[in-house]
């Protein structure tokens, strides 16, 4: 946010609200109407798709300073939200009305810049969730996840369970431990209880 100008910073902060929001808190949830676009200020957000039998796969993280151009593009066109969010790390999280947010694309040009450059971001992110389904093998998937969770929190070890990776990888909980502990055996990783460490192996 620090590319908006001083009348848009302003303005953000008069109209704004902002809320802290613990991990596993819900920020969206699907098919609800969009009230108000939220920006990430501190954390971590997961956004995630659940398909027609109850399955959920994991879509992209936000980080600070990034907003859901899911949620954006279905309150643009009065359309329900096809994804939810759930804070990944405690947040702090800025939300803007959605009349102020649609205003703003003609008003100020770094806005609709701001918008555009996430549509960009989450489109070609979306591209690489498709590819991996589609052609990556289900143990690379579980390791480019992982790698996410790294940057996400910054540290090679930390706490995940498997039942969180199959909900994230829309796969089952029994497949994931058996492919962990293959990952395990051939030194990728190390496991315990609820957590997961990355050892750098290739």
């Amino acid at each position: 946010m620090n590319n908006f100008s001083p009348a848009l910073q302003q303005e953000m902060e008069e109209v704004g609200i902002r809320k802290t929001m613990t991990a596993g808190s819900l920020v969206l949830r699907e098919n609800s109407y969009i009230q108000s676009i939220f920006i990430l200020v501190n954390g971590s957000v997961r956004i995630m798709r659940t398909e027609e039998e109850g399955r959920e796969i994991l879509l992209y993280y936000l980080k600070p300073g990034q907003s859901c151009i899911t949620s954006f593009l279905s309150g643009l066109h009065e359309d329900t939200c096809k994804v939810r969010a759930m804070v990944e790390e405690d947040a702090e999280i800025l939300f803007i009305p959605i009349n102020k947010a649609k205003e703003w694309i003609t008003k100020y040009p770094e806005w609709a810049n701001f918008i555009f450059h996430l549509y960009h971001i989450r489109f070609e992110e979306l591209l690489t969730v498709i590819n991996a389904i589609a052609f990556e093998q289900l143990d690379d998937r579980i390791m480019a996840l992982l790698n996410k969770k790294k940057e996400v929190y910054q540290s090679n070890d930390f706490t995940i369970t498997h039942q969180q990776i199959a909900e994230e990888l829309g796969t089952t909980r029994e497949v994931i431990s058996r492919l962990l502990k293959q990952l395990e055996k051939r030194g990728k990783i190390l496991l315990g209880r609820n957590r997961v460490i990355l050892t750098g192996a290739m």
